[in-house]
This record gives structure tokens, sequence and C-alpha cells, in this order.
């Protein structure tokens, strides 16, 4: 069919044009400081630290802690972990609106063949005045098979920009696993080592309640023979009433920290409790020498990998917003044969049919919804570069607190370390002091709590010491390869036409 001249000039300038509305992605620059604050500390700690201790990779950094089990629950986790196989069924999603916004850019096209009997009813009023005609037959055959075709010509670039925006959220669910994968490894790490500091809490705490029951042994053995009064026997009965109430709570503790081990390794409740039965020393953090500079955790840190394509989805749907202001035109035609005679007749020349439509939708008196749609596009985009800036802010915060929080414990550590050495000596004095009768049964009972409290505050500091260093590696955006990932976004770009790759860079 003929097309009118204004109508080829306006679609040719804009085929020619290749333009898309809208304003182009520009990834934003966020100002950071050349090093942390905290690098410093980190620098002395690895110094001072034992030349024995591993240099943990970035990317392995759970095998650094030397604790073959903690390294193959790690592993375990990355495969079993149930809340990496949601995230790995959202990149399939994300990757099937990749496909739809690229299949919109492209014609489209369905065969539609069918063969139709009627039989017309003579009671009905189209059937009485058929029925007057002569040689009327009310048996009727359709034989139909058509190619139908479809385009939307993308003039103004709205569908390309709705396929940037599928491609940024392709990218964002795949940074969005990789996150994943990094909570579950730093999670299950600090499980374990929760469990390592819990089962040391409570090997103190059996250790002073047995020996407790041998002072209570003594000072009843004391008072049978009339050398103690009842009172020394009820002080230290007391003492070990107090001992014996901490260890449920630690036992209630552990059970629970087991079970969420479990549950992230992707088994029932129980199933690993046997091998983790033993009691282990808590593990001992690793150094960290190599934590880059604050603009590093732009391309470390899969978190705000997510944030920065959520803003290249944002920045992408206001083109598709705007593109609402232009009109589309789309092309159809459809191609077949069509017969009412017999199906041998269904391609002869005298069947064939043809159609050309050339279709025309134009918003124009629509504009108000339009500009409110725009608008609404805007104020996505100004909340997700605020998101993205603030997440970017929240990310090196967490690696100065991480920091601090190592180093801090472990001096914390050290500290508790040498005041229980001393008050071991110093309650192994007082008991022998007592025994002579030189000092009193509350100096012996005052020794042994203040030993018990600091044994206790030093397995819960070496703990921290141990969780802290786990943060500081999963606020580093340790346990990937970043160029692993750089080639998969390589990939995925690559899908997409090579205009919307220039803007995008």
């Amino acid at each position: 069919m003929l097309i009118s001249r204004p109508i080829v000039v306006f679609l040719s300038a804009g085929l020619i044009a290749g333009c898309a509305v809208g304003p182009d992605y520009r990834k934003p620059d966020l100002a950071f400081s050349n090093k942390y604050f905290g690098e410093a500390q980190l620098e002395k700690r690895n110094e001072l630290s034992n030349p024995d201790f591993a240099n943990a990779d970035l990317a392995t950094w759970w095998d650094g802690f030397g604790d073959a089990l903690l390294s193959r629950y790690v592993r375990l986790a990355l495969e079993q972990n149930l809340d990496i196989a949601q995230a790995t069924a959202r990149i399939a999603q994300a990757k099937s609106g990749l496909g739809s916004a690229q299949a919109a850019l492209l014609p489209s096209a369905n065969v539609n063949v069918q063969a139709i009997r009627n039989h017309q009813s003579l009671e009905s009023p189209l059937g009485q005045v058929l029925n007057s005609v002569p040689s009327y037959d009310r048996n009727a055959n359709l034989y139909e098979a058509n190619l139908n075709a479809s385009w939307e010509l993308d003039i103004f670039g709205g569908l390309r920009r709705d396929q940037e925006a599928a491609v940024a959220e392709y990218q964002a669910a795949k940074a969005g696993a990789i996150a994943t994968r990094l909570a579950v490894a730093a999670q299950t790490s600090d499980i374990y080592i929760t469990i390592r500091g819990l089962q040391s809490r409570l090997d103190i705490s059996r250790k002073q309640l047995e020996t407790q029951q041998h002072l209570l042994s003594k000072v009843n053995l004391l008072y049978s023979k009339g050398l103690a009064p009842r009172l020394q026997v009820q002080q230290v009965e007391g003492a070990v009433a107090q001992v014996k109430a901490v260890i449920p709570v630690l036992e209630s503790a552990l059970d629970i920290s087991m079970n969420g081990l479990d549950v992230m390794l992707g088994a029932a409740p129980g199933t690993y409790r046997a091998e983790l039965g033993k009691v282990s020393p808590i593990p001992v953090a690793p150094q960290i020498s190599s934590i880059g500079s604050p603009a590093d955790l732009l391309r470390r840190r899969p978190d705000l990998i997510v944030a920065e394509r959520r803003l290249a989805v944002a920045n992408a749907k206001i083109g598709v917003a705007v593109s609402e202001y232009y009109p589309k035109l789309a092309l159809s035609l459809l191609i077949g044969s069509a017969t009412a005679i017999s199906g041998g007749n269904l391609f002869s020349s005298a069947a064939n049919q043809a159609a050309g439509v050339v279709g025309l939708r134009w918003r124009l008196f629509d504009f108000a919804r339009i500009n409110a749609q725009i608008d609404q596009a805007k104020g996505q985009e100004a909340e997700a570069l605020a998101a993205y800036r603030q997440s970017a802010l929240r990310a090196t915060e967490d690696v100065e607190n991480a920091i601090s929080a190592l180093v801090k414990r472990e001096e914390q550590t050290n500290a508790l370390l040498q005041g229980e050495q001393s008050l071991t000596q110093a309650r192994k004095s007082s008991f022998m002091a007592y025994q002579k009768g030189v000092v009193s049964l509350i100096e012996v009972l005052h020794a042994d709590e203040n030993l018990l409290k600091t044994s206790d505050a030093k397995a819960q500091a070496q703990t921290e010491s141990a969780r802290s260093a786990v943060a500081a590696f999963k606020t580093l955006g340790g346990g990937w390869e970043e160029s692993n990932v750089t080639l998969h976004f390589s990939k995925v770009l690559s899908i997409a036409n090579s205009d919307t790759l220039t803007k995008q860079q």
C-alpha cells in the first residue's frame, strides 16, 4: 500500500538519527580519601602480630584462619545455602526480562491456520433471510492460512532505553547474587567462630565448677571435723550454684548457634553437630595487609555495584517515560490464503490475500499524565542516586568500624590474657594461704570469682576479635574474584546493541 510523503520523511529522519530520548547515563563520581583512617592501626597490628599468622587472600579469606573445618563449612555453604539458590533464581528472572526487552526491538511474526465448518440455523433471523435466497446452502466451509508480522519502529529510543534498564537489572541481579554469597560466607564463619567461643566459655565454666566442687569437698571435710563453720560451707555452695547457673545459658546459646550453622549449610538442625562436638580453639584472625583504598570499594563491594546498577535502571526509565511524548509507529503485514470452496484451492492464485498497515499511536492529548510519569521517574532516579551515595558512605564506615573493632578487641584479649595468668597465680596463692589459716575463705572465693570472670571475658574477647576480622573481610568485599564478574558483565553488555553500549560506557 502507498504511504504518504510526510510519513516517509518523518520515519526516515527518525531512523537515520537513531536517537534515544532521555538522559544518557553517566556513572556519578564520588569523592573518597586515598586511604582509610584506621589503616595505620591495621599496619601496626600486622607488625606486632605473630609472624606465623597467615596473610589472608581477600578472595578466599576464610582459609587464612587456618581452621580446616571452618574452610570446609564455608565451601559447603556456598554450594548448598538456600539464600544463594534464591539469588541465583533472581538472576534467571532478570535474564528473562533482558530477553523480553531484546525481543521488543525485533519484528514479531506468527502463523495462523484454521479450517471452519459452519451449519447455519434456519430458525434464526439471519437463517430465515438467507434461506429465502435461491440455492442457499446452509452448510459452509472456510479454509485460511496466514502469516502475520508486526514491528514497532523504535524511532525515539523508548524501547532501547527499556533495554538499557533490563541490562542494568540483570547486572544488579548478578551482583546481588555475589553479595548474597559474601554474606553467606561471612555469616557461616561468624556462626562457626561463635560456636568455638561458646565451647571455650563452657569449658572454662565447667573447669571452674570442678574447682569449686573440689573446694566444697575440702570445706565439708573441715566442717565435719569441726574445723570450719557452717557458714563457710554455705558460702562455697552458693558459689557452686552461681557457676552451675551459667552453664545452661551457654549450652542453650551453643544449641542455637549449631542449629543456625546447619541451616546456613542447607541442612536440617543436628546434621553437622557430631563434627562440632569436639572442643577446638577459637580461630585466630589472620593478617590483613591488602585492603586497597576507599575508592576500590566501588569495584569490590557487590552491594555497591547493585546500588549503582539500580541508579542506571532509574536513569533509563526516564528515557522510557520521555519517549511517551512522541508518536510510535508500527508496521504490520499479512500474507496468506483463504477459500470457502475446498481445502485444495487454499494456495491457488485466486485464494491469495495480503495486507499492509502502518499504525500510528500518539498520546497527543495526554501530556499531563506523561509529565507526571516523567517527574516520577526523575524522583526515582534522585532517590537511587542518594541511596548509592549513602551506600558508599556506609561502606567506608563499615570498613573503619571493622578495623577499629579488630584492633581494639585484640588489645583487650592481650590485656585479659595477662590478667588471667596473674589471677591464676593469685587463686593458687589464696587457696594455699587459706589451707594454712592465713586468709579467710572469702579471699579464695573472691579469687575464684575474679578468675572466672576474667577467663570468660578473655574467651569472649578472642571470639569477638575473630568475628571482627570476618566483618572486616566482608566490608572489604572479600570472597570473590573481581575479574570474573567484570568478564561476566562484559558478556551481558555484548547482548545489547552497540548504540546502548556506547551510552553506558
